[in-house]
């Protein structure tokens, strides 16, 4: 992925923010929204989109655009950064493709410890019962 192509493809917003600001927060808009078309993208290959696609398929819209919204501080610019440091964590984090897992046997020292282990419950717990009467 190229950091700076994707970060010339974002489209920013200005909304008008909610929340604290007394009369300042209706004549001002500080509320940053971020939208990504993954489809149209030219930043990422091919296999990049796909497993974004997978990955990310609650956070976009049906046409494959990701929306990202931030209003933490009343200034535009720091929400405008934070969008986009959001956006590339979110990025980074699901583009990388977990290890498969390979599949091992127990040892046989672990098998006879567990096999051990057992008895001794077994044993402890026969210890418990009422002793029989013959």
């Amino acid at each position: 992925m190229q950091i700076a192509k994707a970060i010339n493809e974002l489209q920013f917003k200005a909304i008008r923010s909610s929340g604290a600001g007394g009369q300042h927060v209706n004549k001002t808009s500080s509320k940053v929204e971020l939208t990504f078309d993954l489809e149209n993208s030219d930043a990422l290959s091919e296999k990049e989109k796909e497993l974004l696609k997978t990955k990310l398929q609650s956070k976009l819209t049906k046409t494959n655009v990701l929306i990202l919204f931030c209003e933490e501080t009343r200034s535009q610019h720091k929400n405008k950064e934070l969008a986009i440091q959001r956006f590339l964590s979110l990025i980074k984090t699901n583009l990388i493709i977990p290890k498969k897992r390979k599949t091992t046997k127990p040892s046989r020292a672990s098998l006879k410890r567990k096999a051990e282990n057992k008895q001794r419950n077994s044993v402890k717990k026969d210890l418990r019962k009422r002793p029989k009467l013959e």
